[in-house]
């Protein structure tokens, strides 16, 4: 077994952190504003997993003084009713930041959803209108995990300008953001992806990869140049041999860890930072409103 070299860059101790921010700004705003900041996360069905990534997200909630206005409803609901949902949260003053909880059961339009939410409310970034403000450079609710990414990056002073990035992901929620916010940041950025015909040759050049396909092993040592960063997005459960399941990124930590600089472990990485810049986002638009 190879020696493990690796720095590790600590989203779970970073988000923490962030938690405690939020909790101070929080209480000492509610004075001022007359309320908490409000979070609304809509679920649709019994996917155990959006179970559990939603009683997640409420825990933080509580943690850091945020109200919780969550939902849940059965898999039948159909997309009008799940429209007048949202259409009532967008006015309602106790409410700042609205989710829906991927996935949605195949008969609802996840799209169509997301983009009936105020953007100003988007806690998860994903409005159109948020995009584009991304896509110009201008203020606006940023997409939750390649946010994440940045902020971990930003508490571990790793140099972003000139450096050579490569995107292994191309997804609307993280490849694509991912690769406009390196860009503000002055990296220069490659996104590769399930077509790219050699990303071998694509990666041994990269100063910074960041993984975010949902392929478990696909980066590893042998792609990745000594002393690079290497930031892993992916999870996915697989199953052993014992019928025993776990969480693993896309990148083989054995092997990658003992070549890079810098590693995000999985779970305990980009994980607990998508939570923290929800909530982030969340108090970002409570205190927007509120002229604070």
């Amino acid at each position: 077994m190879k020696t493990t070299t690796a720095k590790i860059l600590d989203g779970k101790a970073l988000a923490a952190k962030i938690h405690q921010e939020i909790s101070a700004i929080t209480t000492q705003t509610q004075g001022k504003i007359g309320r908490l900041p409000g979070l609304a996360v809509l679920m649709v069905g019994d996917n155990p997993a959006s179970a559990a990534y939603v009683r997640n997200k409420e825990r933080a909630c509580t943690k850091v003084g945020i109200a919780s206005f969550g939902q849940h409803f059965p898999t039948e609901t159909t997309q009008g009713e799940l429209e007048q949902v949202i259409a009532a949260l967008n006015q309602d003053e106790r409410v700042d930041g609205i989710l829906v909880q991927l996935p949605l059961p195949s008969h609802l339009d996840a799209v169509a959803l997301l983009n009936k939410i105020d953007p100003d409310k988007d806690a998860d970034g994903l409005h159109p209108v948020n995009l584009g403000r991304l896509v110009r450079g201008e203020a606006g609710l940023r997409s939750c995990t390649p946010a994440g990414v940045m902020r971990l990056l930003q508490e571990y002073e790793i140099s972003l300008p000139g450096k050579e990035v490569v995107v292994v992901g191309r997804s609307i929620l993280v490849g694509k953001p991912m690769a406009l916010m390196l860009l503000e940041a002055d990296a220069t950025v490659t996104i590769a992806h399930s077509r790219s015909l050699d990303l071998g040759k694509i990666t041994k050049n990269a100063d910074i990869i960041i993984a975010a396909v949902g392929r478990p092993g696909l980066i590893t040592g042998e792609i990745v140049k000594p002393g690079s960063i290497v930031v892993d997005v992916g999870m996915n459960r697989v199953t052993d041999s014992s019928g025993k399941s776990r969480l693993v990124g896309d990148v083989d930590w054995e092997s990658t860890a003992s070549v890079a600089e810098y590693i995000t472990p999985v779970p305990g990485g980009v994980g607990p930072m998508t939570v923290a810049m929800l909530l982030q986002n969340t108090v970002t638009s409570y205190l927007n409103k509120a002229n604070c």
